[in-house]
């Protein structure tokens, strides 16, 4: 999050002029921790798993977290204290540069506090806050080593007692749970019936979920039993006990069906920090590889006059501005959420998704410019080796977020100028040539536009709702509390949100050669889903609809883009780029499901309508390579 998506985050020129005063004096007293300490002390300390004290004395004296970390309502009239998601992503994006154990202790207090935030429990709400000034550091509860994901399956389980509950049970993989003053813990009371997870296609009534809450307990207390680290790093990933632990109404956050709206809502709200993280790091790594690399002469040349070299590098900063630019819209959908406007739900979802496994492909890239040198004990690149490696793994895998997204593809390809697109579902074109089905899907669209277009388009009750325009969402970098995260409400009615028009965004910047290519793309998959789209079957393969999200994900990853390049004016060379790359992404997956077993023989043949070349351009890929190579010696940090 710097002032331009095409220039990575420097730490000694950075400004933030887009924050306010207390902002931007935490931001550069963290840089001012790290940079003082240097390079050595950094790989030092990640290298002896040193717990990352000086950090956390640096979180309290400064009230970092209690800043930045304590709602409007809980801030008790203090003025700089609110969750203000913008400046948030950037203080994930400068934690992240420096190393992500450090983003880490961060993001798990981020979602230690989700639940305690969303709670109508106000005593654990003033605890919280207070444990915040203090400098005090939350966890989130909610993963077990035997059931993973299945929360429904918990072994955590509370008895009835005297006073509340007994809680007996153990969590795994549960950050900062050695020395959280408040651990956000999921369970089941045992003299309630428990959820049969694998039977959770039919609706429920609310009674079957009255016997789960979510409750706070206390790290330091005698019958929290720490057990081990299960990771070997700085960071500590607790796997933990409770023994008997006693849980008093004060204790119990949410219960019934509310239990599990506060994990997901909280799971929506810190997963959005994952792709910030990334970026952060790889911008570092950027610095570090395009300097090495531009210093580097083999046979008689730079490295970076290399053919291959200045491909990957070009294409690896290219992803980086993808990466930025998708973030920074992103943000804005975030914080201009409401009950009427969840279409962050689908943005949210592919932040963590596809800008983190971006993020994978860029130190890919990264190393394969400088080899060996990504490996060695004196640079920060061996962090960001296995940093970005991790966070596509974390909240909720690739997997989840991607079964998250399909359930909005259809709203967000199909809007009412595309209703006549429907009559490829009846019409015998499943293996019609692609030049035919080319024209009848455009014929198609310019019926089904010119009637939402026309006044008897209100009479046609299917496209009523359609018609109705969303609001414009503006750049949000204000500096107000974000008030709907903790107020979402059920994760319900997913597939009734409604989405702007992708394709106008799309039209609008496709004079730029690989933006138009792209365009045809996605107007070919929106054939391929209308003409041969899931079966009832596929549907329930999650193999199979991997395939098919791989190529919809890409949709609303560059319409952000998109409307962010736009918003910043950045320079059409970097977007031919970086849609280049897009483009043979969309037909490498284009590709993946044509082979797939489970495609049928229309899908295989409109798979390959998909596919595309993108638009080769040598004169702007040396331009840009001339981009990534003023970068080096920008910044080192200090040794």
């Amino acid at each position: 999050m710097t002032a331009r998506s095409d220039i990575p985050f420097d730490p000694n020129r950075s400004d933030f002029a887009a924050f306010d005063t207390r902002t931007r004096e935490i931001f550069r007293v963290t840089i001012d921790f790290f940079e003082s300490r240097g390079k050595r002390w950094l790989k030092q300390q990640d290298r002896d798993r040193v717990w990352y004290s000086e950090f956390l004395d640096l979180v309290k004296r400064e009230g970092v977290f209690a800043t930045f970390l304590t709602p409007a309502a809980e801030a008790d009239g203090n003025p700089d204290k609110r969750w203000d998601t913008a400046r948030n992503a950037m203080y994930s994006e400068i934690l992240g540069f420096y190393g992500m154990q450090y983003w880490y202790v961060w993001q798990v207090t981020i979602l230690g506090l989700g639940p305690i935030w969303q709670s109508t429990n106000a005593v654990a709400r003033k605890k919280a806050a207070a444990l915040l000034d203090s400098g005090e550091i939350f966890a989130f509860g909610l993963s077990e080593q035997d059931h993973g994901a299945d929360v429904y399956s918990t072994d955590m389980v509370l008895k009835p007692a005297a006073e509340g509950y007994l809680a007996n049970g153990g969590k795994y993989y549960i950050g900062n749970g050695n020395k959280a003053a408040m651990v956000s813990v999921f369970g089941r009371r045992a003299d309630k019936p428990i959820i049969d997870s694998a039977d959770l296609d039919r609706r429920r009534p609310e009674q079957d979920f009255e016997g789960y809450l979510f409750f706070a307990t206390d790290s330091q207390h005698p019958n929290y039993r720490l057990r081990k680290n299960v990771v070997d790093g700085q960071m500590y990933v607790a796997a933990f006990d409770l023994e008997n632990y006693p849980v008093s109404a004060q204790d119990i956050l949410h219960e019934g069906k509310a239990a599990f709206t506060a994990a997901i809502n909280t799971v929506n709200i810190g997963k959005f920090n994952l792709g910030f993280g990334a970026i952060g790091a790889c911008e570092h790594a950027m610095y570090e590889a395009t300097t090495h690399a531009e210093n580097r002469i083999l046979f008689g040349q730079k490295v970076t006059d290399f053919p291959q070299i200045r491909r990957m590098l070009a294409d690896g900063y290219a992803r980086l501005v993808g990466m930025k630019l998708y973030s920074e819209r992103a943000i804005d959908y975030m914080r201009s959420a409401g009950p009427d406007d969840r279409r962050y739900l689908l943005f949210n979802a592919i932040e963590k998704m596809n800008v983190t496994r971006e993020g994978e492909k860029i130190i890919t890239l990264l190393a394969d410019t400088i080899a060996a040198r990504a490996f060695e004990s004196d640079v920060y690149f061996t962090m960001a080796l296995l940093g970005v490696t991790g966070l596509p793994r974390l909240e909720g895998t690739v997997h989840v977020n991607m079964a998250l997204s399909l359930k909005f593809m259809q709203n967000y390809m199909f809007g009412a100028a595309d209703a006549g697109l429907a009559a490829l579902t009846v019409l015998p074109v499943g293996r019609a040539p692609r030049s035919v089905v080319h024209v009848l899907s455009g014929g198609l669209r310019a019926a089904g536009s010119a009637v939402a277009d026309s006044p008897v388009a209100q009479y046609i009750r299917p496209l009523r709702p359609l018609l109705k325009e969303l609001p414009q969402v503006p750049t949000r970098r204000d500096a107000v509390n974000d008030d709907f995260l903790f107020d979402q409400g059920p994760s319900s009615g997913l597939a009734k949100i409604r989405f702007g028009d992708w394709q106008s965004v799309l039209r609008r910047a496709s004079a730029v050669p690989n933006v138009a290519v792209f365009l045809d793309q996605a107007l070919a998959l929106q054939t391929l889903l209308a003409a041969a789209g899931p079966s009832v079957a596929q549907q329930r393969d999650v193999d199979f609809l991997l395939a098919v999200g791989e190529m919809f994900t890409l949709i609303p990853y560059s319409q952000l883009i998109l409307e962010q390049a736009g918003i910043e004016g950045i320079d059409a060379d970097l977007i031919d780029q970086l849609f280049e790359v897009l483009v043979a992404d969309m037909s490498r997956h284009a590709t993946a499901l044509h082979c797939h077993p489970s495609a049928t023989a229309a899908q295989q043949q409109r798979a390959l309508d998909v596919l595309a070349r993108p638009v080769s351009d040598d004169g702007r890929r040396d331009r840009v390579v001339a981009m990534v190579r003023g970068l080096a010696g920008r910044y080192e940090m200090a040794p």
